[in-house]
């Protein structure tokens, strides 16, 4: 990755950062562009170089987090596949706190768009492979959605459990 890359990569996460400390502390549809730049210390220009709405902001950082604790972890896939599935419930268990933030927020939309992309990175453009990945990201968002329901009762490996008893 290029320096131009990762300062970009660097400056997005810092607006997603910013957008996530203002979340519990304002309405998530009462935080404005203008509040997020001025707390990442960016202009409002910037926001919009970067990211189209909220949600997108919460969806690359939660992306980027997936890809950092693959990328420490050599032996986990950075792409989500039926094999990681217990290391999905362990990211997911560990991240749960933020993952509170956004649903308190109503932006979970943000988690299914994250858990899609990093589906689909891998897929080539076939059928099926479309079909599959949109099938097993809106089964990873519906478990993680009762999950957190349940408030995380569940431990991963109970989680991982009951996901291979459903597949």
């Amino acid at each position: 990755m290029g320096s131009n890359a990762r300062a970009s990569g660097f400056l997005k996460e810092c607006m997603a950062d910013a957008l996530i400390q203002l979340m519990p502390q304002k309405e998530f549809s009462r935080i404005t562009v203008n509040e997020i730049a001025a707390a990442a210390g960016v202009n409002r220009s910037t926001w919009f170089r970067h990211f189209e709405t909220k949600n997108d902001a919460l969806t690359f950082k939660l992306v980027q987090l997936w890809l950092r604790y693959t990328a420490v972890q050599p032996q986990i896939s950075q792409h989500y596949t039926l094999e990681n599935a217990h290391d999905f419930f362990k990211f997911t268990y560990q991240i749960r706190e933020l993952l509170t933030t956004i649903y308190q927020a109503g932006a979970q939309s943000a988690v299914y768009s994250a858990f899609y992309q990093i589906m689909i990175s891998q897929q080539s453009k076939s059928t099926l492979e479309a079909y599959a990945a949109r099938f097993y990201s809106y089964g990873l968002f519906g478990l993680l959605d009762e999950w957190y329901k349940r408030e995380f009762h569940e431990t991963p490996d109970e989680m991982t459990q009951l996901f291979r008893k459903m597949i």
